[in-house]
């Protein structure tokens, strides 16, 4: 395995470990929590996704499953704004996290890019 896939492997690890201490900060109201449980799913499975993809057995596979950690990622942006914006937490308690997650989101779209450009 390259440095540079093991550093994306810790790395999405790094974030579901900083999506589930996020989660168990999130105010116990329904609403809360039901962005919360979102927020868990989707932010714990960009890793998964990604590892899923290391071990793809062509081309194509890694791609649809970069392509799964992407979608993945751009759900969790998306519960991390609904959760600032409806106030239910303080943007400044997500600032490093949603940092992150737009940092493996540009990560994701340039191996995407790549890996659809190289032969």
């Amino acid at each position: 395995m390259q440095n540079a896939e093991k550093d994306l492997q810790e790395r999405t690890k790094r974030f579901a470990l900083n999506i589930i201490r996020t989660f168990s900060m999130i105010p116990k109201t329904t609403e809360a929590q039901v962005l919360g449980k979102q927020l868990l799913r989707s932010g714990t499975s960009v890793g998964a996704n990604y590892r899923e993809a290391y071990r793809g057995r062509s081309k194509a596979e890694f791609i649809s499953k970069c392509g799964d950690s992407l979608r993945e990622l751009e759900e969790t942006a998306y519960w991390l704004e609904l959760l600032v914006d409806g106030k239910i937490v303080s943007g400044e308690m997500l600032v490093a996290l949603r940092e992150e997650c737009d940092e493996l989101l540009a990560i994701f779209v340039t191996i995407i890019k790549r890996s659809k450009n190289t032969s």
